[in-house]
């Protein structure tokens, strides 16, 4: 039997993505946005509404970075999400995060999060909030590669956002083969 729960937010697991742009005197802003993912082979979507700081932030620079937020960084990556931009103006150096900019795009790295996705504005659509970005590079940390120079995800520890709950939590586990343990049913 199940239970219905009607229209909800939900979906798991549901990315904790830290959007990184410059604000209009060059200092970095982040925000947490748990509501997106990867929309096209180069594009990733993004709901944000229009009263953010970023907002305010991408439309300018046409660009942003997507970081992953992750356990070591839980606590700075939660604050990001709890305080306004443009009612905190230093809020990137209160959560402890310093920044790096891209040699790509118009936006920071920033450097406690390992992995990034650095991307182009496409459009946004202010009536539903989406954020559609080209990806343009994708980098990581050299400590969170293996030993064949891929992302390994239990380095990294990503976290997910449970919207029921109002938890993070850590990926890593492996429990199977991608396109292998599938055949045994061919």
């Amino acid at each position: 039997m199940r239970k219905n729960f009607g229209s909800k937010t939900m979906c798991y697991p549901m990315p904790v993505f830290i959007l990184g742009t410059y604000n209009a005197d060059g200092t970095p802003n982040a925000m947490n946005a748990a509501w997106g993912g990867i929309s096209e082979e180069s594009e990733i979507s993004v709901c944000v509404s229009d009263d953010h700081k970023t907002t305010e932030n991408f439309l300018a620079r046409k660009a942003f970075t997507v970081s992953m937020g992750t356990a070591d960084q839980v606590v700075a990556c939660d604050y990001v999400g709890l305080v306004s931009g443009s009612k905190v103006a230093d809020k990137f150096a209160k959560a402890g995060f310093h920044a790096t900019k891209s040699a790509f795009v118009d936006a920071p790295l920033i450097d406690e999060l390992p992995v990034a996705l650095e991307c182009e504005l496409l459009s946004y659509d202010e009536k539903t909030c989406r954020l559609v970005g080209r990806i343009v590079n994708v980098c990581a940390d050299e400590s969170v590669l293996d030993e064949s120079g891929k992302i390994d995800v239990a380095k990294l520890r990503p976290i997910t956002y449970d919207a029921m709950h109002h938890h993070y939590l850590v990926l890593g586990e492996k429990v199977g083969n991608a396109f292998r343990d599938g055949l045994a049913l061919k």
